[in-house]
């Protein structure tokens, strides 16, 4: 656990905070190899990264879950996870429901008529991460909201157990989440399949989802061949506390984070009470002998957990905005002034009754945010990311007539003779 002091300026003490990349680059060339080889021999190269990365002996008619397992996998999960999977699915859909992007139109000026229609993608692919820990609720809080939106081809891609299965929980939410496929592959390749289509998967208009450090550097490298959600790496956790705050609370809610598997997590206190650093490192200590993942815990501790002392809560908006957090806990006597002075975060939870799991799975927005910074520049994945947006625009004679000389003096401006006569013709 690390301890630091931010007085308003930042020193190298805080490069591993505020430099953290969602990705390392000593990797790209390994994942590029990956893609090419793909690209090249399709589904044979899929069968044998599956049986390299993942230990499991596939053929082509192998790779999509069918629906014998997909019916079988209900008798197999337990009635609570159920309800708990149904209730997130409805709360999800609902709030994306909310927001849906609707065709407008308007009149600027006389003869001329502008606006958008909006169509959802015709196919999507939801990356779910298997591996340390079978995400489950990745599955709703990607799947369920391409429902919401319409989307007619919901695809979801897993890592397939070392029996050639597919987690039966994984399968349950992907039917309730409206799934209309479901690979039983992982990693790099499974990116790549979908992305450039084999002679057996149909690629995918656009991947979402979030995964490790390779899978979010295949996705940044298919970029064009179908559009992304975000990049999105190891997760990670700010709590910004004061006094008020319970040490308890705060131990829980890093260890959440902390847990995860890779490593490379992060979860970070900022508080302007010193006191409050001692408590929650204790509980901290405590609380991490009674988890199940210590192990993953132990990964972490050292160089995942930082404490940070600020002199007051202007401060501490401000060292979360250079953060830009993936999900931003405010638990203090005045969360919402708080709230209101941060612009980078991809998730901010509000008060101590608000712990960042109940996002995770329950909620309603979605949990794939960005993560190592990108919340800087990136957003978390929402119901119109699923739609196409088309301009409409319509023009009367008279109206083309009032503005054709501008559209000609643009095109001489730019040499491009075409252009402007595709205009003037119409008038000769």
């Amino acid at each position: 656990m690390i301890r630091l002091e931010f007085t308003g300026r930042c020193t190298a003490d805080f490069d591993p905070l505020f430099e953290r990349n969602a990705f390392p680059e000593d990797i790209a060339a390994s994942v590029n190899e990956i893609l090419c080889d793909i690209r090249k021999r399709g589904d044979h190269a899929i069968c044998d990264y599956a049986k390299k990365f993942d230990g499991v002996e596939l053929t082509a008619g192998q790779f999509q879950v069918s629906q014998e397992e997909l019916d079988a996998a209900d008798a197999k999960v337990d009635q609570d996870v159920k309800d708990a999977i149904d209730l997130a699915a409805a709360n999800i859909i609902d709030f994306s429901s909310q927001k849906l992007p609707e065709a407008w139109g308007y009149s600027p000026r006389e003869g001329v008529q502008l606006g958008e229609k909006y169509a959802p993608l015709s196919r999507i692919a939801c990356y779910v991460p298997g591996g340390t820990a079978p995400l489950v609720s990745t599955v709703l809080h990607t799947a369920a909201i391409a429902k919401a939106a319409g989307v007619p081809e919901i695809v979801i891609t897993t890592p397939p157990q070392k029996d050639g299965s597919v987690n039966p929980a994984i399968l349950y939410a992907a039917k309730k989440a409206g799934a209309t496929e479901v690979l039983k592959l992982g990693g790099v390749y499974a990116i790549g399949a979908l992305a450039y289509g084999t002679e057996s998967i149909k690629r995918a208009r656009k991947i979402c989802g979030p995964g490790n450090a390779y899978v979010t550097a295949a996705k940044r490298q298919v970029y064009g061949y179908c559009s992304l959600d975000l990049v999105a790496g190891p997760s990670e956790v700010m709590v910004i506390a004061d006094k008020t705050a319970p040490a308890k609370f705060i131990a829980a809610d890093l260890l959440s984070q902390a847990e995860h598997g890779s490593g490379y997590e992060q979860a970070v206190m900022v508080t302007d009470c010193a006191e409050l650093i001692d408590e929650v490192e204790k509980e901290l200590l405590e609380q991490k002998e009674l988890l199940g993942r210590v192990e993953c815990v132990d990964k972490v501790l050292d160089n995942g957990i930082f404490f940070i002392k600020v002199n007051d809560m202007e401060a501490a908006a401000e060292v979360a905005d250079l953060y830009a957090p993936e999900h931003l806990e405010i638990i203090t006597e005045n969360a919402d002034e708080v709230a209101a002075q941060i612009s980078n975060a991809g998730a901010i939870f509000l008060g101590p009754w608000t712990p960042e799991p109940v996002g995770d799975f329950v909620a309603g927005p979605s949990h794939v945010l960005p993560t190592g910074g990108a919340g800087h520049h990136f957003s978390g994945l929402t119901v119109d990311q699923f739609f196409r947006r088309t301009s409409l625009i319509k023009y009367s004679k008279e109206a083309l007539q009032k503005e054709v000389g501008a559209v000609a003096a643009m095109a001489k401006a730019e040499g491009l003779d075409a252009h402007g006569r595709s205009g003037t013709i119409r008038f000769e």
